[in-house]
């Protein structure tokens, strides 16, 4: 197997956020919670994420919950890569953007 493509995110999403929305952003609930976050295994391909510490990012008077999230993809084609990314982006996507 190569080496994982590493994608980093900073979200303004909450560790409950995230294990609230983590089955729609996968597209399965096949997946394996460990204490950094979850790993999904299957048909020899690997995607794992880790959670990162929450906290908080003030703007003005508004505050943000975030966290930086780590995305590894192993055996992933690049199309398959785009496509799983493009459904974990949209399953977190918040407002009109």
């Amino acid at each position: 197997m190569t080496d994982p493509v590493v994608i980093e995110k900073e979200m303004a999403l909450t560790r409950a956020g995230f294990y609230r929305g983590v089955e729609k952003a996968l597209g399965s609930d096949a997946y394996e919670r460990t204490p950094s976050g979850i790993v999904l295994a299957a048909e020899g391909r690997r995607f794992e994420i880790t959670l990162g510490p929450e906290r908080r990012r003030k703007i003005a008077l508004m505050e943000i919950e975030i966290m930086d999230v780590t995305l590894a993809f192993s055996g992933y084609s690049d199309r398959d890569r785009a496509a799983a990314l493009v459904r974990f982006d949209r399953a977190f996507q918040r407002g009109g953007g």
